[in-house]
């Protein structure tokens, strides 16, 4: 793939593909025709995810409406009730919100909402964006099933430069009227399979889905373009091991088509031998990082690849927030590839991720580096890298998957 065919795509892929939607499915016919362009032909494969059509949402404090965007998934109800900034949940700021509307700061996380349910909160409040930025953009947030368990609070979003002025005024009541159609859409993996000599398979992921927002160029047609460039370079070069390539829907709404793969497909799984993931890649600035959940041993032989090839990389052992863990929870190794932009020169998730962020330049180099590193372990006389997940890993990913609550 060369740097016209690079731009080419992300002109092409420059709108909003939240999952599940019209736009999401466009995208994913459009980059299964890129594949049959270089002679391989890729398969939609659907797997349903919640949606849901806001008709209504109204944010009104002290007497005063805030614009804000419903929660997906957060149900219908009117709520009026005290207001309260939870900005630490010790057990003392959660004895606080019994029967008040909660804002929080971040994300309503596996954790975070038991603990509004479990202390009598009765809806809630959120906010992104950036003090310092021009815009008063919102994004579009839902309250995921696998964090709800069915039990629902209504719950708004609002531009940061709301929610400080909410605490800097001492807001003290708060209204939410949220009225939605909640409804089961599908969203789409795109699978393209190249047979090796021997039935095992390395898989390669990345997510072509965005937020509300964003373009999603730098997170992460960055990284579906280099796994298509990898794809299509195992089309005219040997490999024993077989090359799966997954471009996984609504990755940005929980992993989703990551999940949904590996739930549809046990026995492809079985046959994974290592998997390799790649989100947000060819940034103009920033340090090239591989995050390994797998042996430690990895780690320091992809360093050693790297001073091979001239080619400096960071690598750690952890759990990636990306499409790499549902396959190691699996129990395959899985290494997610990225390059990190420092956050003056790069931001993800809201209107400013477009291709400006990136330079196809870099975006070819850090290719050939994660395509040499593919060859090395697609035509290894045997797998270097154990098929197994340290007991360290597994805790890890019990903690990042909700299944055990991290200590801190």
């Amino acid at each position: 793939m060369d740097i016209q065919k690079v731009n080419q795509i992300f002109a092409d892929t420059a709108y909003v593909r939240m999952g599940g939607t019209e736009e999401e499915r466009k995208c994913a016919e459009y980059l299964a025709s890129v594949c049959e362009g270089f002679g391989c032909k890729a398969e939609l494969q659907p797997f349903d995810v919640d949606m849901a059509t806001i008709r209504k949402a109204v944010l009104v404090v002290d007497g005063v409406e805030i614009p804000c965007k419903g929660y997906f998934c957060a149900g219908s109800a009117t709520v009026e009730a005290p207001f309260y900034y939870l900005s630490s949940t010790d057990p003392y700021s959660l004895s606080q919100i019994r029967g008040k509307i909660v804002m929080i700061d971040g994300y309503m996380g596996t954790w975070r909402y038991p603990d509004l349910l479990d202390n009598g909160a009765v809806g809630f409040i959120t906010y992104d964006g950036n003090v310092n930025y021009t815009d008063r953009d919102i994004d579009q947030r839902e309250l995921r099933s696998y964090v709800s368990k069915g039990n629902k609070l209504p719950g708004v979003n609002i531009n940061v430069k709301d929610a400080v002025e909410l605490v800097r005024g001492h807001a003290k009541t708060a209204k939410i009227i949220l009225e939605q159609d909640e409804y089961t859409g599908q969203s789409h993996n795109v699978v393209l399979e190249l047979p090796g000599e021997v039935d095992e398979y390395i898989t390669l992921t990345a997510h072509y889905d965005s937020t509300s927002l964003s373009q999603g160029a730098y997170d992460n047609m960055s990284g579906s373009v280099g796994i298509m460039a990898i794809a299509e370079y195992f089309t005219t070069h040997p490999h024993r091991r077989g090359i799966r390539m997954i471009l996984c829907g609504s990755e940005e709404r929980g992993l989703l088509g990551s999940k949904a793969y590996v739930a549809q497909h046990p026995e492809e799984v079985e046959k994974t031998v290592l998997n390799i993931n790649l989100d947000m890649i060819g940034s103009v600035m920033g340090k090239f990082i591989s995050c390994v959940t797998g042996e430690e041993k990895l780690c320091h032989y992809l360093e050693y690849f790297g001073s091979e090839m001239g080619f400096p990389i960071s690598s750690r052992q952890d759990v990636y927030s990306s499409d790499s863990s549902p396959f190691a929870d699996a129990g395959v190794p899985a290494i997610s590839f990225a390059r990190l932009s420092p956050p003056p020169t790069g931001t993800i998730h809201n209107s400013y991720d477009t291709s400006a962020l990136l330079s196809a330049d870099q975006m070819l180099l850090d290719i050939r580096f994660i395509c040499a590193f593919a060859d090395r372990m697609a035509n290894a006389v045997r797998m270097p890298v154990k098929r197994e997940i340290p007991d360290n890993m597994k805790e890890r990913l019990d903690e990042y998957l909700g299944r055990k609550r991290p200590k801190n």
